[in-house]
């Protein structure tokens, strides 16, 4: 099969789009014809390099991805040949505290497929059985192969993890992004009066049509100084944060009194400073947030198939231009997510 692939880590020039040997399934997998995938940011990283993180080269990116059941295993039960799947790309092997309590995000040996494991931007991929859901005939390969990852991950950072209510304010920085956009939408599906920052007037406008009520440029302001303007000097009861030390004081500055922070990443650096007099003064919380259960991703992507939810698409590629794939991610090129699809399929 033809693959996405790289052998070593560095910029764009490490990644090619050739052979690979063809996935062998096993007893509790599912061989995946892809049809779509899909880029995170987690793929610029996973390819630049991530301390801590040794991984099998050559390595196959990708943690996104649709397609049809070609082959199953033979314990496999929940599928058969012909269905529609997506990827719910985190994994854990199970028997531990955590997973037993319904839990695996929190299980010692949790990892990401395309992150820690070979990844889905190939032509074929086996999988196991439960990191797959079935996906209705009627949605589109594009929507199905690009919702998973972003989807999930804000419904568990503003719905489980941040126990959003109906009513609060809600700041989401980089909305134009893919969680960005993800977690607007979820937010106001939830009831919450939505702020969003974004770097231009376009992607602005952008995350207005996702939901946003208030929308701040911050490469022209201050978002946490427009923020205290926008709400009389309140500040909101939560900011989803995916982009660290550039915006995390600003983060804390922008919350109520009893606010929280709820985090899923730090694209611009681990380690802004805890700010701890800041936090313990004005009792904030700062929350984690990794992925989603099974519960999690099942229940907010029936909330894609339907319609609730829509990810936004701003470039399909054939999976030979990857390195035009990468460039559109790394250097916040548009808006919404960016889609690859298998050159076989086109």
């Amino acid at each position: 099969m033809k693959a996405v692939q790289f052998a070593e880590h560095g910029d764009r020039d490490v990644l090619e789009y050739g052979d690979f040997p063809d996935p062998e399934v096993g007893p509790e997998e599912v061989l995946v014809d892809v049809k779509a995938a899909s880029l995170n940011h987690l793929d610029i990283w996973t390819r630049r390099g991530l301390p801590g993180v040794e991984l099998e080269m050559p390595h196959i990116p990708g943690s996104d991805m649709a397609g049809v059941v070609t082959e199953v295993g033979e314990r496999v039960t929940r599928f058969e040949e012909g269905d529609h799947v997506a990827l719910i790309a985190g994994i854990a092997n199970g028997g531990d505290e955590f997973s037993r309590k319904g839990d695996q995000t929190l299980a010692p040996d949790f990892r990401i497929i395309g992150e820690h494991l070979r990844g889905v931007h190939a032509e074929f991929a086996a999988i196991p059985e439960e990191n797959l859901v079935p996906v209705p005939e009627d949605v589109p390969w594009e929507i199905a192969g690009s919702a998973s990852l972003v989807f999930q991950t804000a419904w568990r950072m503003l719905i489980d993890r941040g126990e959003l209510r109906p009513g609060e304010k809600v700041l989401v920085l980089g909305a134009s992004g893919g969680v960005g956009h993800a977690a607007v939408q979820v937010a106001e599906h939830a009831g919450a009066e939505v702020f969003a920052t974004a770097s231009t007037d376009e992607k602005l406008e952008y995350a207005r049509e996702c939901g946003a009520d208030h929308v701040i440029n911050y490469e022209e302001e201050d978002f946490s100084k427009e923020i205290r303007k926008l709400t009389d000097g309140r500040g909101v009861d939560m900011v989803v944060d995916h982009i660290g030390e550039a915006t995390y004081k600003k983060s804390l500055k922008s919350l109520v009194k009893g606010g929280r922070v709820v985090t899923c990443g730090a694209t611009t650096g681990p380690d802004p400073g805890a700010g701890l007099n800041y936090i313990f003064w004005n009792q904030l919380s700062v929350i984690g947030s990794t992925m989603a259960t099974p519960g999690e991703a099942d229940e907010v992507l029936e909330l894609v198939w339907d319609g609730t939810f829509e990810p936004r698409i701003r470039e399909t590629l054939p999976m030979s231009e990857i390195d035009r794939a990468h460039e559109l991610i790394e250097e916040r090129q548009g808006f919404g997510k960016v889609v690859v699809i298998p050159d076989s399929e086109l």
